[in-house]
């Protein structure tokens, strides 16, 4: 069997808010093991919603909608979708006394249109909503084609989903077998050439691999289809492995770990602390780190150090190196670097000093150009990155910050 998700809101065609949504139920669909074959986002418009529905209706067996389930007047999903099967709303006084219930403990007015959110097509199945006010819905209009719908919360859609959609779907047999996924992280190398190195793995068909370029990282998605999620890792642990002996360091991560996850686990293990130094990112790097749930315990703290003037006066970089060599040097970072570790008393100190533009460049010091520091126990080093000007400010920043996180990911071992 197939399935679709049709998202709802014209907050999503004007780029208002990001589709995670649509990402989110796509990983969910393929845990269950079922076949997803189309995504599509429509705005608020009744007569657009109807005519994506009936399409659905023709070519899928289950249509997940997200968003419209509100008390406005634009939200139009539960509308329109029983006028797409010529099919009456009913009230369920259940649904109607559960709204007001929320309401009220919430301190909020009960108004007149929060009752249409009771409202759902003859026959429908209520698919309940524990947090928010809005339900969704489990029919069958036509036999042959089910649709659930669920509000465009992230939260209230991933916990309505895992308390009622994945029993029904089980339940209506509708799950075939386990979809397993496994992202592999990689820095330092570029997406062509790592696809080379993979070319004969990139052919097979269970489990699959798909490269995907970032920020500065490429990634590897392994796919393996199953009876089971044991049978579907069995699949991957083999594949996986090769994938890690070509390549070495340069995989420097799983799914969700990122850089910054890497060396702060790299740290803790060893009893080990880092502080930043920053110029170009403007705290970037430090905010990376930060990120990570529990980086208080080895992330001890940073300097923003733009002006010559607190780069001496905060990290003790000593007013010739600056004079002779430039803020942005390799002496200079290496100052900062140590003095980030001097000041806060960290194992490691990671500096960052460069051009991020789009002005403030020259023929000797390009936009782009980034010197990373790296001081620790034996080690005081700096090397120049350049990383180019034509894909902007925010660019150049983003990768010094992977790029400085992965050296010292590197010298962590």
């Amino acid at each position: 069997m197939s399935a679709e998700v049709l998202c709802i809101g014209t907050e999503l065609l004007l780029g208002n808010i990001t589709n995670g949504n649509a990402r989110w139920l796509a990983e969910q669909l393929a845990a269950q093991g079922i076949t997803h074959l189309r995504q599509e986002v429509v705005g608020d418009n009744r007569e657009r919603v109807i005519a994506a529905v009936r399409a659905a209706a023709g070519r899928c067996r289950v249509l997940i909608t997200t968003g419209g389930l509100g008390p406005t007047p634009d939200d139009l999903t539960t509308e329109a979708i029983a006028a797409a099967f010529e099919t009456p709303l009913v009230e369920h006084p259940a649904v109607w006394a559960d709204i007001q219930a929320k309401l009220s403990a919430r301190g909020r007015p009960i108004v007149a249109s929060n009752r249409k959110q009771a409202l759902l097509p003859e026959g429908a199945q209520v698919l309940p909503n524990a947090t928010g006010s809005a339900p969704g819905m489990i029919w069958s209009p036509v036999p042959g084609f089910t649709v659930l719908t669920f509000p465009g919360v992230p939260s209230e859609l991933q916990a309505m989903w895992r308390a009622t959609a994945v029993p029904w779907l089980a339940q209506a047999g509708l799950a075939q077998g386990v979809f397993a996924s496994r992202l592999l992280r990689f820095w330092g190398v570029g997406e062509s050439n790592l696809a080379e190195q993979m070319a004969d793995l990139l052919d097979g068909t269970n489990p699959t691999v798909a490269p995907y370029a970032g920020a500065g990282e490429v990634k590897l998605r392994l796919t393996a289809r199953a009876d089971s999620p044991t049978a579907a890792d069995a699949l991957l642990a083999p594949l996986e492995a090769e994938i890690r002996r070509r390549t070495g360091t340069l995989c420097y991560g799983v799914d969700d770990d990122s850089l910054a996850s890497v060396v702060l686990a790299a740290l803790r293990r060893r009893g080990e602390s880092v502080a930043v130094a920053e110029s170009c990112t403007g705290g970037g790097l430090g905010a990376a780190l930060a990120a990570v749930p529990g980086a208080s315990d080895v992330f001890v703290g940073g300097v923003i150090a733009y002006a010559n003037s607190v780069k001496q006066a905060l990290l003790g970089v000593p007013a010739a190196q600056l004079e002779q060599h430039g803020a942005v040097s390799d002496p200079v970072a290496v100052a900062m670097a140590e003095g980030a570790r001097r000041t806060t008393g960290a194992t490691w100190g990671i500096a960052v000093t460069g051009i991020a533009g789009p002005g403030g460049g020259s023929d000797a010091k390009p936009v782009g150009l980034v010197h990373i520091a790296i001081a620790g126990p034996g080690v005081s080093s700096s090397e120049a990155v350049r990383f180019g000007s034509t894909r902007g400010r925010t660019w150049i920043q983003t990768l010094t910050c992977g790029e400085a996180l992965n050296r010292l990911r590197l010298q962590l071992g």
